[in-house]
């Protein structure tokens, strides 16, 4: 059983007709799945390849405006990347919810104001 996180935290699964990607998907197939897919699942098969934060920022450039979901070994501490990259939600096992429970995933639910950027936008502003 996996386990939805979003800003709000721990979340049912709501179904969709999900095109799945492994990590290794050639770059070169994303503008056509921007296009005619609605919603993705990119696949992470361990916490450390990052190669489906890429995969997410190339689709929301091609123009992908669906639903587009992390899947695996995503860590509590990756979900801010994962928002920025594009991603709307991260599914995650079973196991990985119990060893990091929703209320780390939640001190990161703030993606945006914790950006950088934001801190530089304060001090421009």
């Amino acid at each position: 059983m996996s386990v939805i996180v979003t800003d709000q935290g721990f979340g049912p699964d709501i179904c969709a007709d999900w095109v799945d990607l492994a990590p290794d998907t050639p770059p070169e197939s994303l503008p056509a799945l921007a296009r005619e897919a609605r919603a993705i699942r990119i696949a992470f098969p361990a916490f450390a390849d990052g190669r489906g934060f890429t995969l997410a920022s190339m689709l929301r450039r091609a123009g992908f405006s669906g639903r587009l979901r992390a899947a695996g070994h995503v860590l509590a501490d990756q979900y801010a990347m994962a928002r920025r990259a594009g991603f709307d939600e991260v599914e995650i096992p079973q196991a990985l919810a119990s060893r990091q429970p929703e209320a780390q995933w939640l001190a990161r639910a703030d993606w945006r104001g914790h950006d950088y950027r934001a801190g530089l936008r304060q001090r421009a502003g």
